[in-house]
């Protein structure tokens, strides 16, 4: 049965309708669109793993963590392995005591490198091999950015394998209000900030943007200001720039927020004025794409900010979006700003190795983005993207697997006094008339401080 999932096609039916009955499966085998050729090939490969257990751990909770088990139960039925999932909310904390006290998960899902990074230095994160790093080169849509996320710093190896991704380089509107004023999406950064003022001109307000959080106040600018450093400079610079190799008030990233002072500093282009920006808590922000008449035209947020809009919207219809685009005359691609998880091996075994093999197959991705209780995306190119249940994630998708560089939220690989600190709080001082480099010199005197 393992050997040959789909070819004992009598054998695999019973199998099927016996696992659904029960409510694993969420799909069939061998129906819908999806790429069950790479789940057979798996299965061919594999040697019977009936009796292994494969535990995962992780920050995958709720529906995230139902759609994790769906994803499994197809790697259950081609190994006989059985995979248990867990979720916690102290995940980050839970981890590091699971691994000092010698009782770690075989998989640990990271959602931020830097503690993945943590324990591969410490060496208590199993090297998943050279071949696994050029399979990610090879399949992912810049591919070699994935390949380097996974890698750490003074180390050799590879240990995290980029699954369950999220966009933020994502500007959304509604269709209905860009079509009554006649405007076209924009293609370049050039053509945006020019709709931004043709928007002014016309009587109306292009952008809502708040950057209030409670305690996070100030993460949103911060996601700007990433952005546009990849829109100006080489991926090379904003890696400097995340360990400070570069330093923070390098004229370069102060350009980088003065870029971000275009948009978010001028009266005219927000709403409420640019004293409003830092006060106004983003949850609430993109509700002025829906007012009516419209209060801003353009709302820049990740792929998560559906979640706060009106009740009943529908995105492609009441809402889309469009990509934060790149500047005409920098020749820099087309670089994807976002965040995600990664799979990291904490207590190898046969099974697990597996299960690694498993996540390289497209149907152990499509399986997620077919799936409504979660939204999922991936940069894999094999997938069949007609399988993302909506068609909002099916373009987010697509710009995905357009981009030409993926770097993951700068602040996020920063130590949490920066990132979570500095950085957050010097973007309220900056919309509230702190000069860029004020700001970032500031900044820089905390690392400097951490050293």
């Amino acid at each position: 049965m393992h050997k040959t999932l789909l070819a004992a096609s009598s054998v695999l039916a019973l199998t099927a309708t016996s696992t659904l009955a029960e409510g694993h499966l969420l799909f069939t085998p061998g129906e819908g669109a999806f790429s069950w050729n790479s789940l057979d090939e798996f299965a061919s490969k594999q040697a019977d793993l009936s009796g292994q257990t494969v535990t995962i751990a992780g920050p995958w909770l709720g529906p995230q963590a139902e759609a994790a088990e769906a994803v499994m139960a197809y790697f259950e039925l081609a190994t006989g392995a059985n995979v248990v999932v867990s979720g916690s909310d102290g995940f980050e904390q839970q981890i590091v005591i699971d691994v000092e006290a010698g009782s770690p998960p075989n998989i640990a899902v990271f959602p931020q490198p830097g503690l993945m990074c943590d324990l591969a230095r410490n060496g208590q994160l199993a090297d998943m091999g050279a071949q696994t790093a050029q399979w990610m080169t090879d399949n992912y849509a810049a591919g070699q950015s994935w390949t380097d996320l996974g890698g750490c710093a003074g180390t050799d190896g590879f240990f995290g394998f980029s699954y369950n991704v999220n966009v933020k380089s994502l500007v959304w509107y509604s269709p209905e209000n860009f079509e009554d004023a006649g405007y076209d999406i924009p293609s370049s950064m050039e053509e945006l900030k020019a709709l931004t003022q043709q928007i002014v001109d016309d009587g109306g307000t292009p952008w809502c943007i708040g950057l209030g959080s409670g305690a996070a106040t100030g993460w949103p600018a911060t996601d700007w200001v990433e952005d546009l450093l990849l829109r100006t400079q080489t991926p090379d610079i904003y890696d400097g720039w995340v360990t400070n190799e570069i330093a923070f008030d390098d004229p370069r990233i102060v350009a980088a927020i003065e870029e971000f002072g275009w948009f978010v500093g001028n009266d005219d282009y927000v709403v409420g004025g640019a004293g409003a920006v830092g006060s106004t808590d983003f949850r609430d922000s993109p509700k002025g794409l829906f007012s009516s008449p419209a209060q801003c035209f353009m709302h820049r947020q990740a792929s998560f900010i559906p979640a706060f809009f009106p009740e009943g919207t529908i995105i492609g219809e009441d809402t889309d979006f469009f990509y934060f685009p790149s500047y005409a005359d920098k020749d820099l691609g087309n670089p994807v700003l976002g965040a995600g998880t990664l799979i990291s091996i904490t207590n190898d075994s046969d099974a697990t190795r597996a299960l690694i093999e498993y996540l390289k197959t497209p149907l152990a991705h499509e399986i997620w983005m077919a799936n409504e209780i979660d939204a999922f995306l991936t940069p894999h190119l094999g997938v069949n993207i007609d399988t993302y249940h909506n068609v909002g994630l099916r373009g987010q998708g697509e710009i995905l697997q357009n981009a030409t560089t993926f770097r993951f939220d700068g602040s996020d690989l920063m130590p949490g006094a920066i990132g979570a600190g500095l950085f957050w709080t010097g973007m309220v001082d900056f919309t509230s008339g702190t000069s860029a480099q004020d700001v970032a010199t500031a900044i820089q005197n905390g690392w400097v401080a951490l050293q």
